[in-house]
This record gives C-alpha cells, structure tokens and sequence, in this order.
C-alpha cells in the first residue's frame, strides 16, 4: 500500500558541484528524491524520517562554492549522511520535516 504524500515540490539536490532536478515528497514516514535524470548518479533516495536528526536552511551554491540562494535545506540522517536541497518555501519544509 501506497502512503499518502503529505507535500511535493520540485527541486534541486545539491551535492557539492553536482546538482539534479527532480521530485521531492514527504510522507509520513519517508522523504523521497526522484530525479529526473537518473544518468546523473543523484537519486532516487528514500530517507526513513525517523532517521533524521537535523533538518537546517543552508545555501544554495554555484559550482560547490558560490552562494547563490538562501532557499535550501540541508536534511542530516543520525548516520551523518546530508542531503541538501534548493526548493521554494524553506521555512515551510523545515517546519514540516523538524516535526
């Protein structure tokens, strides 16, 4: 059975220079990143959410160094894997994914 997305937006993961687009959704127990080209090596990824130990807004950077945007999250798992994330609404997803 299926869980019922809670909230989806499109987005960008960001891992030093590389970058994808694709799909960010939440359910009640998962975070998923579908990217749209999966040839990049970038996702998919499914985050249990009870494995998350800190979700924080971080910055969006050109080439892994430049900052070019303040709407970005970045999630860390209790494992210290971070994922970090350029989507509208930051605020809205960290309140959302902090719960």
């Amino acid at each position: 059975m299926q869980e019922n997305i809670i909230k989806s937006s499109v987005t960008t993961i960001q891992n030093g220079v590389a970058r994808a687009d694709g799909k960010l959704s939440v359910t009640e127990k998962n975070i998923n990143f579908a990217p749209y080209n999966k040839e990049l090596g970038l996702g998919p990824y499914e985050l249990k959410r009870r494995e998350v130990s800190k979700v924080e807004k971080c910055l969006g950077k050109g080439g892994g160094i430049f900052p070019v945007t303040s709407d970005a999250i970045q999630i860390t798992l209790v494992d210290g894997s971070r994922y970090q994330f350029i989507l509208s609404n930051p605020k809205e997803w960290l309140s959302l994914l902090s719960n």
